[in-house]
């Protein structure tokens, strides 16, 4: 069993360094589009309006990597009905299969930006092509949150105890060691 562990903590770990790379560029990415664009119609009284669908799906990208990584940490907003009046056994047994429940629930919201996906690709006009490729990050970013989801469903939010101890501290988590 310890080989899977480990096996799942290097997903995880791979998954959560891909997700801050792409967020981090989207970010970056975003920001110099933006004041490029600002210059643009402040200075030159010309705008780019290709810039305007761009930064859009880069806002998605942003707020799809950066939902998988809160919740990672267990840090994502959560409404909580019934968490504090059980004890803390109770929420330790209901934990599994919530998150079991949120990846299923996140699995056929991706199943169905890809049938969205696949019906805007169908129907753009073939200028406007490009920017369906933009939209992929509807059915890849439910994807990635299903699979963070049930990688949470298998290991919990347990710190690794496969990776030394010298390496973690208590608030250690997986985003924190890469």
């Amino acid at each position: 069993m310890n080989f899977w562990l480990t096996m799942i903590f290097k997903l995880k770990h791979g998954l959560i360094f891909f997700e801050k790379i792409v967020a981090a560029s989207s970010l970056l990415l975003l920001l110099v589009l933006a004041v490029i664009q600002i210059i643009a119609r402040n200075f030159f009284d010309a705008g780019f309006a290709q810039m305007d669908i761009i930064t859009r799906h880069l806002i998605l990208f942003i707020i799809f990597m950066g939902a998988a990584l809160v919740s990672e940490q267990n840090r994502h907003i959560k409404i909580d009905i019934l968490i504090p009046f059980l004890n803390n056994q109770q929420q330790e047994k209901i934990i599994r299969p919530l998150l079991l429940l949120c990846a299923i629930i996140c699995a056929i919201f991706a199943w169905h930006a890809v049938t969205f996906w696949l019906d805007e690709w169908q129907y753009a006009m073939p200028n406007e092509r490009w920017s369906v490729y933009l939209a992929l990050i509807l059915p890849i970013g439910f994807s990635i949150l299903s699979l963070h989801l049930f990688l949470l469903t298998l290991t919990g939010f347990e710190h690794e105890k496969v990776l030394p101890e010298k390496q973690m501290s208590e608030n250690t988590s997986c985003s924190d060691i890469l």
